[in-house]
């Protein structure tokens, strides 16, 4: 713009400031009317719409005045344009609203800027200088309301992640049991507060947004609701089963087989978010019953045993210990032979012509097998029950230091 438009630009803006009230009553007008957004969120209370447009407008039409090139000038001129941004971000107003908002000021400015041209007799060639300066304003505060909204909106996601990690970290650690902890929690992850649920712990090797949306997606197909979080360490599952009688984990389950490669596991039933922290420590005892360096699903109903050994490792090492340890000393391909034989056999309640059949040897072979175990173990196998302290220990190996290659 050359010096004879800057000036007419600045004269007719100093001039029109002296009308910024009620110039914000006509632009809160057309906001209502032609930015139906604003009616559509009621978000804005009206006396905030008309400070953010009087502050506004006031700031558009001193910087066509030039009052930011003055030798005194010490005023932040953007200071509306980021303090609007940031109200909104916070209000929840969607950004294009906003944006619509300023464009709908900025035509409004023009207007009041040819008005007051006519009045003054400026000649109309020299307004199109004058538009063009108004729109460089406008899309200049534009940018810089758009620059304070995105700041404000990423601060709200900040504080949204804490408050929704600080919420996770009180539902397992039992903080439910608080009815209005609980009723809070419900609301932020959109699960019920009552009713049947399980927690699922998985590992979290290969976790993506895009796996915890498909598993939710997939379980609500199933009649499943369910909440996620990825923590450091492990994907944590908060389900919500279906009312019905008795409850049913097969839908749930079948999902979670097919979507999760990774060690799983899943608790008993419990009763509402109060018992999710007594769900959360049994399934990741659960998952803790798949044995190292392997992925699986394992339900606690079905790994109860394994779970108890795990719980009570200061029990588990010497029973462990005193039934397999003089078994655990021999070489690793015979180790491994004698192993398989005795679980075979203890699976087939002591059949030696069962073990036999699915270990596809002679029956004297099996016979021999057990007769070198009793003396390699120093126990008697032959009776009509097995102990029950073997059978233990052979589901505690797969957990045990010595037993895990085996």
């Amino acid at each position: 713009m050359d010096d004879g438009g800057a000036r007419i630009a600045e004269k007719l803006a100093t001039s029109v400031l002296q009308r910024v009230p009620a110039l914000t009553d006509a632009l809160v007008r057309v906001i209502e009317q032609q930015n139906p957004g604003y009616r559509r969120m009621n978000v804005v209370p009206d006396e905030d719409l008309w400070r953010s447009c009087h502050d506004n407008l006031t700031r558009v039409l001193q910087l066509l005045a030039g009052l930011d090139r003055a030798d005194d000038a010490d005023a932040d001129f953007h200071d509306a344009a980021d303090a609007t941004g940031q109200r909104r971000a916070r209000q929840r107003l969607p950004l294009d609203d906003l944006l619509r908002s300023f464009r709908l000021g900025g035509r409004l400015v023009w207007q009041a800027l040819i008005e007051q041209a006519r009045l003054e007799g400026t000649e109309a060639e020299a307004l199109v200088e004058v538009a063009t300066r108004v729109w460089e304003v406008i899309d200049a505060l534009s940018a810089q309301v758009a620059a304070a909204y995105h700041a404000a909106e990423r601060q709200l996601v900040r504080a949204d992640e804490q408050r929704r990690a600080a919420l996770w970290e009180g539902l397992l650690q039992g903080r439910a049991k608080d009815a209005a902890f609980a009723y809070e929690a419900a609301r932020i992850v959109r699960l019920p507060v009552d009713g049947p649920f399980v927690v699922v712990s998985a590992g979290s090797g290969h976790v993506t947004d895009g796996l915890t949306e498909a598993l939710g997606e997939r379980l609500d197909a199933a009649g499943v609701q369910s909440a996620w979080q990825a923590r450091s360490d492990i994907l944590v599952g908060l389900l919500a089963l279906p009312k019905s009688t008795p409850v049913s984990t097969a839908g749930a389950v079948a999902v979670l087989r097919e979507l999760l490669d990774a060690p799983v596991g899943m608790s008993l039933v419990v009763s509402g978010l109060a018992e999710i922290d007594l769900a959360f420590r049994q399934a990741t005892l659960a998952r803790r019953t798949v044995p190292p360096a392997h992925n699986g699903f394992a339900s606690l109903s079905d790994r109860l045993p394994e779970a108890l050994l795990l719980s009570s490792p200061e029990l588990t090492e010497p029973l462990v210990q005193r039934w397999l340890g003089p078994l655990l000393d021999l070489p690793v391909r015979d180790r491994r032979l004698y192993l398989h034989t005795l679980r075979t056999w203890t699976e087939t309640a002591g059949s030696t012509t069962r073990t036999a059949e699915a270990l596809h040897c002679h029956r004297n072979t099996v016979i021999n097998r057990i007769r070198r175990l009793e003396d390699l173990l120093g126990q008697s196998l032959s009776g009509d029950d097995i102990p029950i302290e073997l059978g233990l220990a052979l589901r505690a190996l797969p957990f045990f230091p010595r037993g895990a290659l085996s």
